[in-house]
């Protein structure tokens, strides 16, 4: 599910395709996810995986694939 979980996220927040959600999608190599895009990512990963991200991870964040290290670090299963 929580694999689930976190396409759908990326989905919503970027609004894109559920189908382009895949882990070499990057931050600033999608015309949607820009700075205003990536702060309403991240509200809606805490949200979605009810963990508080530390700044560190927010700015780190920068592909699909780095999320799911950085919740897996919170505690969440992929």
């Amino acid at each position: 599910m929580s694999n689930t979980t976190l396409i759908d996220v990326f989905s919503t927040s970027l609004n894109i395709e559920s189908n382009l959600v895949v882990d070499t999608l990057a931050y600033s190599e999608h015309p949607n996810w820009d700075s205003t895009a990536h702060m309403i990512l991240i509200t809606d990963l805490e949200s979605a995986f009810d963990v508080m991200l530390e700044p560190d991870d927010i700015i780190d964040m920068s592909s699909v694939a780095k999320a799911r290290r950085i919740l897996a670090k919170h505690g969440v299963a992929f």
